[in-house]
């Protein structure tokens, strides 16, 4: 067993980084459990393994009396001096009683405990080195799927990636190589389990940082991102030294810098805004290539109603609204885009807040608030496909809210025209007067 042993123990030192001592001691703790159980002894057995010999052997501890009365506790002054001569009454003397067959028993005893204490050295290891780690980004391989959570080898460990945190335009097959973001590094009865994502608008912000040194030097500064993964990104940036254009920076030479991220990212589309600390110009590149004819802003509320030409309304908008979605995230406001000609109004639908909306639950409210839509008039251009993107909407939420906002959007849309056709005709009878 000795040698064996030994080899072992280099191994995992070498190998998983795991302190010798570390393992010595819990075998030695393993075996002392085995020699009690095997010689019916308590408190008086110790158990020591040479670490460069890896020799194990079992000592007992005995009282040197001059009239042995407990055997298994004492030691006669005679027998006492055959091990030590200088023995006395009264003193303590160690005996080893290391058994034959002890090394295949201890063996075979201990084998579950080390492997569990090895498994605990290595867990403490991995916290240690992911702990500080949470906002980075890691290389991982995909392993397997387990109950719609994809384990992903990032080394030294396995990873989670859990279901919610996975992009719904990706497909994670096994063997496939990917960099994901360090959510969280949490202890759990199994230890500790890293948790990455795919989603978080900080692998975005990672991968700008990795790719582009500007950054990394600080003369570009990355000021807001708005996501929706697999979709598009925002990213807003400012520089810091008046000779560097940060939109290039971060495009490249021929847009390869860009072209790396939108690769890593599975094609998701990316728009480098240029920040500006005038909210107006700010909404403005962060709207373009849409041309925008005026802008209302509302500092109290933290509102804007934006107008844009007819041929504009549909770019300003984007596709399913996701452009003015990602604006009004980007830049911390609420937006109410309007076709040139329409009457600006302070109480239009987008003041009206999603708690007026009978059947929508206030969790449901917060998750959709949390996700960008600021206000009914936001979401009245989306599907049902787009409101189960939210997290914390399921199918039968997404059916119930756009149900519930096409009533409410039709009966105030009603209501207004009611209110305008009686305006007219009160209008009609005074001139009639």
């Amino acid at each position: 067993m000795n040698g064996e042993l030994l080899i072992v123990l280099e191994h995992l030192e070498r190998e998983k980084g795991i302190d010798r001592q570390v393992l010595i001691d819990a075998i030695e703790s393993s075996l002392l459990t085995a020699s009690k159980k095997r010689l019916g002894k308590t408190d008086n057995i110790t158990v020591c393994i040479d670490p460069r010999t890896a020799e194990v052997q079992v000592f007992e501890k005995l009282s040197v009396v001059k009239e042995v009365v407990e055997p298994g506790e004492q030691i006669s002054l005679e027998e006492a001096k055959k091990i030590n001569p200088k023995a006395k009454v009264g003193t303590e003397i160690t005996r080893e009683i290391t058994p034959e067959d002890f090394g295949r028993i201890a063996a075979q005893t201990a084998k579950q405990v080390i492997i569990q204490k090895i498994r605990e050295a290595e867990r403490e290891i991995v916290y240690t080195e992911f702990k500080d780690r949470v906002g980075d980004i890691v290389n991982g391989i995909i392993r397997r799927n387990e109950r719609g959570n994809v384990i992903v080898d990032i080394g030294r460990t396995e990873a989670v990636l859990p279901y919610k945190e996975q992009s719904s335009h990706e497909e994670y097959r096994n063997g496939f190589r990917m960099r994901f973001y360090i959510l969280d590094v949490r202890v759990s009865s199994r230890g500790p389990e890293v948790v990455l994502s795919r989603t978080h608008p900080g692998l975005v912000r990672r991968l700008f940082e990795l790719e582009v040194p500007e950054i990394n030097e600080g003369s570009v500064s990355i000021k807001g991102i708005a996501r929706e993964p697999g979709y598009r990104s925002k990213i807003s940036v400012e520089s810091q030294m008046e000779k560097v254009d940060s939109v290039g920076a971060c495009v490249g030479l021929r847009g390869e810098r860009v072209k790396n991220i939108v690769r890593e990212l599975n094609g998701e589309k990316i728009d480098i805004v240029r920040y500006s600390n005038n909210t107006s110009m700010y909404v403005e590149n962060a709207l373009s290539p849409a041309k925008i004819d005026s802008i209302k802003l509302n500092e109290k509320k933290k509102s804007m109603q934006i107008i844009v030409p007819e041929d504009q309304f549909s770019l300003a908008i984007g596709k399913k609204g996701q452009n003015a979605r990602l604006t009004s995230k980007l830049i911390g406001w609420k937006i109410d885009i309007k076709k040139k000609g329409e009457l600006l109004d302070d109480e239009t639908e987008e003041s009206v807040s999603f708690d007026s909306i009978p059947d929508v639950p206030q969790k449901i409210c917060d998750a959709i608030i949390e996700a960008g839509y600021s206000s009914v008039e936001s979401l009245k251009y989306f599907d049902e496909e787009s409101i189960k993107e939210i997290k914390g909407v399921g199918e039968k939420s997404a059916l119930k809210i756009i149900e519930a906002i096409r009533k409410f959007i039709n009966k105030e849309q009603s209501k207004t025209k009611l209110d305008s056709i009686l305006a007219e005709k009160s209008k009609e009878l005074q001139n009639t007067k």
